[in-house]
């Protein structure tokens, strides 16, 4: 994460630059602190927080942009096994969830970061598809939705395939009218299961039309 020239220094009153004339793969703003108004915003404009522990926030809008559109998703053979094997749940320990993922990932899912989560679950903006097998939680996919639009932030796997059944979940039987998944940047899973890169342009442009679709899950139960 290499700071660059161009980035903007945030405040609690300042807004974000606009993505489409900011660094393609280097932060474009910092600081301004994780509240929900912040958080909402940054999903909003296509900007999401990426940074270490001890560090302030650093807003990210690459470009390009991996996503998978929904009709593009690929389920292998071995997850439709697991499919039947494993029982899935929407909006149910969601803080479990992501304390399962920080877990896992340490440097960047950060005490804070839960909380702001746990704040945006709770305005029934964040979201949680969780895996259980025997009523144990064995992963999941978390993340935010802006309209019929879903940000993936993270996924975990404690038993095979657990998030690749989340991600399943996600797309046919609870995402009805979900349009796209932001993955946000590639990988080679994503890669082999649909995603694909679009211009940063392009995902601000479906993203601007997502905003006014009817929201892709009901409040938080």
């Amino acid at each position: 994460m290499s700071l660059n020239s161009e980035i903007v220094f945030l405040n609690k009153d300042t807004s974000f630059p606009n993505p489409l004339f900011s660094p393609k793969n280097a932060p474009l703003a910092l600081g301004g602190g994780l509240s929900s108004k912040r958080l909402i915003s940054a999903y909003e404009s296509g900007i999401f927080p990426w940074f270490e522990e001890g560090s302030p926030p650093l807003w990210w809008s690459p470009d390009p942009r991996c996503v998978i559109f929904p009709n593009e998703y690929r389920v292998g053979k071995t997850v439709k096994r697991f499919i039947r094997k494993y029982d899935t749940k929407l909006n149910v320990d969601f803080d479990n969830l992501v304390l399962l993922c920080a877990s896992r990932k340490k440097t960047w899912i950060t005490k804070k970061m839960r909380a702001a989560y746990g704040e945006l679950f709770k305005l029934g903006l964040a979201h949680s598809i969780t895996v259980y097998e025997d009523k144990e939680l064995v992963g999941g996919v978390y993340g935010v939705s802006v309209g019929s639009l879903f940000c993936g932030e993270s996924m975990v796997s404690l038993k095979p395939n657990a998030s690749k059944v989340a991600l399943w979940a996600l797309i046919y039987k609870y995402g009805k009218n979900l349009t796209l998944i932001d993955a946000q940047v590639p990988n080679p899973h994503l890669l082999r299961i649909g995603g694909r890169l679009i211009s940063r342009k392009s995902y601000l442009n479906i993203l601007n039309e997502a905003k006014n679709d009817t929201k892709l899950f009901k409040r938080n139960n």
